[in-house]
């Protein structure tokens, strides 16, 4: 119980990784700084749940999702105005999103009044703004899917149930996902480019919560794990 406090501050620490390969990749423009973000992520989580990954199906999850999360930036950082490449990059996301979706659901529930307001304002955008943009139906399908899911994953990350930190991070990644994707609409089918600025950093700013809401359930059910080894002995000796 005494190593808790050190084990914290230490893992924290690796958090500079994902924050300086975030920073060089907003000044450089390299995927491989890109993908270090995500990726560096995946290196923290494995560290932190090394040894009972068998038991945290959940976590694979998380891991899954930065995987096609890096993927898909991939096919946009190289799509050179593909059609294609921009829809498998959709349909990567999509995928992630599958994974944080069933993550929520593991730890909880979909918040069903957050859901259907996201929803009625999401697909009202896209039929009264994005459907006319559209020439691709196929680009206009995986967009509405992508949508959906966006919608749906949000409002079960909002359900989620357990330490108080663990839930906000999470929430406020899925939430900065969310909003990056819809900067990313205005950019793309809208031509509104005033707030394009935004969508790197708060993308990078997502996956970086969300690793933080990883390292919080992790360090806070060992806590758990100690203290209820400690009372059982108390209990015990009494």
């Amino acid at each position: 119980m005494d190593n808790q406090p050190y084990k914290s501050r230490w893992i924290y620490g690796w958090l500079l990784i994902p924050v300086v390969s975030a920073i060089l990749a907003l000044v450089t423009h390299e995927f491989g700084f890109k993908a270090g973000v995500a990726g560096s992520g995946i290196i923290i989580i494995l560290f932190l749940f090394f040894g009972r990954l068998k038991r945290t199906m959940d976590v694979w999850l998380i891991i899954g999702a930065f995987i096609f999360s890096i993927g898909g930036d991939w096919c946009l950082s190289n799509r050179n105005g593909d059609e294609w490449m921009f829809i498998t990059g959709i349909l990567l996301f999509f995928i992630a999103h599958a994974g944080y979706l069933y993550f929520g659901l593991l730890n909880g529930q979909i918040n069903w009044r957050l859901t259907i307001i996201l929803l009625a304002a999401y697909l009202s955008f896209f039929i009264f703004k994005l459907y006319p943009a559209f020439d691709n139906r196929i680009l206009c399908l995986a967009s509405l899917a992508y949508l959906l899911i966006s919608c749906v994953s949000l409002g079960a990350s909002a359900g989620i149930i357990g330490f108080q930190w663990f839930r906000w991070f999470y929430f406020t990644g899925i939430s900065l996902v969310l909003f990056s994707d819809t900067v990313i609409a205005f950019k793309e089918l809208l031509a509104i480019h005033a707030v394009d600025f935004l969508i790197l950093p708060t993308y990078y700013l997502a996956q970086i919560c969300i690793t933080i809401a990883l390292i919080r359930k992790g360090l806070e059910n060992d806590s758990e794990i100690v203290k209820s080894i400690c009372k059982s002995i108390i209990a015990f000796n009494e």
